[in-house]
């Protein structure tokens, strides 16, 4: 598919737009931007705020930390600033002037929630960089990007309107209202470009930190065959997208992954490595299998993709309008995510680019790490998007003793409300997804009104279905449902550190993560942070010498304890040596699943494009 430059887009400016922000970099050395902001119509105490959060991330990150050197000017002259809390200022001003604020923005963050510039790439959302303006957050917003102080080379892309920009991108973009502007971040640099058509909306595609090794035409066809099927899912093949185009951003890094999702881009990160591998002439692909990582890098845009309808539009009713001030509670992120989560991997089984045993990998990888998480005793699925501001965007030693991811248990709640859909011959969660953009006409969602859209495809109330999978703790039905759909279930021996009740690191000697609730670590007293240093083992008769061994990977415990049910742990805490006795644990399970009856399994997962 052909790759484009941008083009030079011109509309009619307004003669003094109301908020007018200009961002340009001060020093990419010192990792600083410098933003202006003018209110043409200022309050006689006008405040500007920063937001705390940012949309999509649910956690107060505090942005106003990385401002400094604010200042408020009229007619070039300062104006009293005061500040009142820790994001928030008030300027004594004219209203019958405008009213200037500058500013410097450190951005160092590397990820898809903040800022970053370096000499090599910038990047920024505006909920990092723009103060709101308290009063005008509805007006239209002008985003003016300079190219002023830029590494030669340099380009801009971003899912905003262009009203006036060069051939680079650089120049004013309009925003409805400071919600838009939030929603649009910016990638700047130098970086590959491409763009393509799914069901007549044009597409485009940036990817910075990447070198000329990959093959970024398979990388177009693959995205593409998923924006169909999305498309196609929510709007029938003759329907039309909420959405007059579409931008993807994404970052290749040496580490790191993650997405956020806007109303028509998303941000990206990926390890550079699961780029796909451009192939000598006449090569093939080999099939994607689910370890590798250029599948998770496909997974990661149909999740994000699949958000543009399901919570940019369709979304919790506690965000039909965001409050960036503080944390915004809901119990729905087990829907919004979880469903979100179950239909990404689903769609790429849709849109032909997995076969079915690769789908079913994904799918076990799933079902054992909700299984294997002990916070799903103590947490219900809706509990934990609750507390997803305090608990899961807050991970430490004891996370997966405290809450439950409502990504994965919120899949699971959706494979089982689909598959029990299908069981009873009704519909499908296909069809209440559809029936709920219907319903709430693209807006806000409750949890009523899933359980009114669910009754109405399956015909009876699924009241029960959500009380106990949703709100309670108890387990799921998944195996049964999934043998009944046609995948077959096998267990298999759990990885040892499941079998011991730990996450490892074993990155310079074995470090304990977590010490997981009721196993036999724990019971030995071993706490995450420690590092496993060695095991001993008592002599097998009087008088001889106790056997100890140093160790620095898991497997060798378990090669050197042979038969042996008891061994003391020789663990290193806060620079103390400690023995820690150890009784080896019954073989616990894990499960696998595989193709069973194929033709069941292709009532519920179709035939691929």
């Amino acid at each position: 598919m052909p790759t484009a430059q941008p083009r030079i887009a011109r509309k009619a400016l307004s003669a003094t737009p109301a908020i007018h922000y200009r961002v340009q970099v001060k020093n990419t050395l010192s990792h600083l931007f410098e933003v202006t902001l003018t209110v043409a119509k200022p309050a006689a105490r006008q405040r500007v705020r920063l937001p705390v959060w940012i949309p999509g991330s649910y956690l107060v990150r505090e942005f106003a930390q990385h401002l400094q050197h604010l200042r408020a000017l009229q007619g070039g002259e300062p104006v009293p600033l005061k500040q009142i809390d820790k994001h928030t200022w008030e300027a004594q001003a004219d209203p019958k002037a405008p009213l200037t604020f500058t500013c410097e923005i450190y951005a160092f963050d590397a990820s898809v929630r903040t800022a970053f510039l370096d000499s090599t790439r910038g990047f920024f959302n505006a909920t990092s960089l723009c103060l709101r303006v308290f009063g005008q957050d509805g007006v239209p917003h002008v985003l003016e990007v300079s190219a002023h102080n830029l590494p030669t080379g340099w380009q801009l892309a971003t899912g905003l309107t262009p009203q006036q920009v060069d051939a680079a991108g650089f120049g004013t973009y309009l925003a409805a209202d400071y919600d838009e502007l939030a929603d649009c971040p910016v990638e700047l640099g130098t970086f590959w470009r491409g763009e393509f058509t799914a069901r007549g909306v044009p597409h485009r595609f940036v990817i910075s930190g990447a070198g000329g090794w990959f093959d970024g035409e398979r990388l177009l066809t693959d995205t593409q065959r998923i924006c169909e099927a999305q498309i196609d899912f929510w709007h029938g093949t003759s329907g039309k997208a909420p959405f007059e185009n579409y931008f993807f951003m994404l970052h290749a890094s040496g580490e790191g992954y993650g997405g956020l999702e806007h109303r028509n881009s998303t941000a990206l990160v990926c390890i550079r490595a699961d780029l796909p591998k451009a192939l000598p002439p006449g090569g093939k692909p080999a099939p994607l299998k689910a370890t590798d990582g250029y599948t998770t890098l496909l997974g990661l845009i149909s999740h994000e993709y699949f958000h543009t309808w399901n919570v940019k539009r369709l979304r919790p009713a506690e965000f039909k309008r965001y409050d960036y001030d503080r944390e915004n509670h809901t119990e729905l992120l087990w829907f919004f995510e979880g469903f979100t989560s179950y239909y990404d991997d689903l769609f790429l089984r849709r849109a032909g680019l997995i076969d079915d045993t690769t789908y079913l990998h994904l799918v076990t990888k799933t079902v054992n790490q909700v299984a294997q998480t002990p916070g799903q005793r103590v947490q219900s699925v809706a509990q934990a998007s609750f507390d997803a501001w305090l608990k899961y965007y807050r991970i430490q030693e004891n996370t997966p003793n405290a809450t439950v991811s409502y990504y994965t248990k919120g899949a699971l709640v959706a494979l089982c409300l689909d598959l029990t859909l299908r069981a009873e011959g009704r519909g499908t969660l296909d069809d209440v997804m559809r029936e709920l953009w219907q319903r709430c006409a693209g807006g806000p969602v409750r949890e009523l009104d899933v359980a009114r859209a669910l009754k109405r495809v399956g015909g009876r109330p699924f009241d029960s279905e959500l009380l106990h999978w949703v709100h309670g703790t108890a387990d799921l039905p998944v195996l049964k449902l999934l043998e009944q759909a046609g995948t077959q279930v096998r267990h298999d021996k759990a990885p040892l550190a499941q079998q011991l009740g730990l996450r490892v690191s074993e990155t310079n000697g074995l470090s304990l993560k977590n010490v997981l609730r009721g196993g036999a670590a724990e019971a030995a007293g071993m706490a995450a942070g420690d590092e496993w240093l060695g095991v001993e083992f008592k002599p097998p008769k009087r008088g001889q010498s106790a056997e100890a061994w140093r160790i620095s990977k898991l497997d060798e415990v378990n090669t050197l304890r042979g038969q042996r049910q008891q061994l003391t742990a020789l663990i290193s805490r806060d620079k103390r040596l400690l023995r820690c006795p150890l009784t080896w644990p019954e073989p616990t399970q894990a499960v696998k699943l595989g193709v069973g009856d194929a033709g069941l399994l292709a009532r519920w997962l179709g035939q691929p494009r």
